[in-house]
């Protein structure tokens, strides 16, 4: 219903909408917009305050403010009336595109849990605009922020599988799941280890889409559908928003649901190790020792740093069949955010042109993202005298860094690798861009993926 809200260009339709004017601060008297709108943005001080929305019936006035915000019209979708709008003037093919997600994204309720929903208003789209790519990527973002909101009773590892499972369908995709003890017979006994204190056994999801004989491109996701930090328990403020500790996942799955509804020119491969990170009498232990996929021996740290540990037997399972590019995203550490904060999507990867492909995407889809460096002189701060690893450093520093690097123990020594450590959460409201469950780097993952796997077809 929501990609409902853009409509397909038509002269007649644009004729018969109401116009908005994005109007810049202070330059009100710049814009080719009807006297009387002009005399009541006067009479009303609007001076293009970002966010400011100034609507009668000779048309709408939005201010952009001065930092020129791509999504800046989503702060009229989410207050407009029902009816239909069109803009009054886009001059670029990829602005234009961007409003129209801007629109959709702006449109976005976490509503699931409230018996009355508003009406919305709909947008005429820009004659230049690509709707479909406006959807698709609105459509991720809608995903991400679904799974990631839904509190954990109902976002359980089962659940998590489920919507794995509704997505696979839908696009005609293969799907296994490795459940429990099962998972151990197949040896995956981080995955296992992790998620065996839970009511709800752990499992491994597997999804598989596209030619066998197309590039080999695989996607983890980290999916701790809740964290209470294991026997290292997290105190009241660290535990609370834990229901998002599965961002991972939920990016995985937009990111592939995004790359079937393409056609992209792949064999997809989505993995999902799904637990709950629980207390009980057989959860795992600090000081441990855990065997891996891969073959080396894990030393646990903290029962808190959970995430590494099941994305190193995801890792180790992903890159069996050497492909092409593997893509984890996981939330993983505070560090990141103390580095970045929660709006800046920091990445590891050693290949230099795929760097620079993903940070020119990073641009032209208004996704940022910042690259950090998988700095191999802080190995040694993983050493333990009784394992291979141990799965975090006893310091303080570059948590963020020593997390990517253990990954990086998990994956192939030859083929391209990239790493997000992610937030997937916006503590502070923006024009389409509520408090909750965000998405992050997916629109510009996909911007980069579709130049270098070109869709042969379609198949939404």
């Amino acid at each position: 219903m929501r990609l409902e809200l853009l409509i397909e260009y038509e002269q007649a339709a644009a004729n018969a909408a109401q116009k908005i004017f994005i109007v810049k601060e202070g330059e009100l008297g710049e814009i080719d917009a009807p006297v009387a709108l002009k005399a009541l943005a006067q009479a009303n001080n609007f001076t293009g305050e970002a966010g400011v929305v100034l609507a009668s019936d000779d048309g709408v006035l939005l201010g952009a403010g001065k930092n020129n915000d791509p999504f800046i019209i989503a702060a009229a979708a989410n207050i407009l009336p029902k009816r239909n709008y069109v803009l009054a003037d886009v001059t670029d093919n990829g602005k234009a595109t961007l409003a129209c997600i801007g629109w959709l994204i702006g449109s976005y309720r976490f509503d699931h849990y409230k018996t009355q929903r508003p009406a919305l208003a709909q947008l005429v789209v820009p004659e230049n605009a690509d709707i479909n790519a406006a959807r698709r990527a609105a459509e991720g973002v809608f995903l991400v922020r679904d799974l990631v909101n839904t509190p954990a009773a109902d976002m359980t590892p089962e659940a998590l599988e489920a919507a794995a499972r509704d997505i696979a369908s839908a696009h005609g995709a293969k799907i296994s799941v490795i459940i429990g003890d099962a998972l151990l017979e197949q040896n995956f006994p981080m995955v296992h280890a992790v998620g065996r204190a839970a009511e709800i056994p752990p499992r491994l999801i597997d999804v598989t889409w596209g030619p066998e004989d197309a590039p080999k491109l695989t996607l983890i996701g980290k999916g701790v559908t809740f964290d209470s930090g294991g026997l290292n328990m997290k105190g009241p403020a660290g535990m609370a928003l834990m229901k998002k500790d599965m961002g991972g996942s939920a990016h995985v799955l937009a990111l592939a649901q995004m790359i079937m509804s393409a056609g992209l020119n792949v064999r997809l491969r989505a993995i999902i190790p799904a637990v709950e990170n629980a207390v009980a009498g057989n959860a795992f232990r600090p000081g441990d020792v855990l065997k891996s996929r891969k073959g080396l021996s894990v030393e646990i740290g903290n029962t808190d740093a959970e995430g590494r540990l099941i994305l190193g037997d995801a890792l180790a399972l992903g890159g069996e069949d050497e492909p092409d590019l593997m893509i984890s995203l996981a939330t993983l550490t505070g560090a990141a955010r103390v580095a970045l904060g929660p709006e800046l999507a920091p990445f590891y990867c050693d290949d230099e042109d795929l760097v620079d492909q993903l940070e020119s995407a990073a641009q032209e889809t208004a996704d940022p993202v910042w690259r950090m460096p998988l700095w191999r002189g802080y190995d040694s701060m993983l050493s333990s005298s009784i394992a291979d690893v141990n799965h975090i450093s006893s310091g303080a520093f570059a948590g963020s860094v020593t997390a990517a690097l253990f990954l990086r123990r998990f994956t192939p020594s030859e083929g391209r690798w990239m790493h997000f450590d992610i937030y997937a959460w916006r503590p502070a409201a923006a024009p389409g861009r509520p408090v909750g469950g965000e998405a992050q780097a997916i629109r510009a993952l996909f911007s980069m993926l579709a130049d270098r796997y070109p869709a042969t077809q379609a198949d939404s």
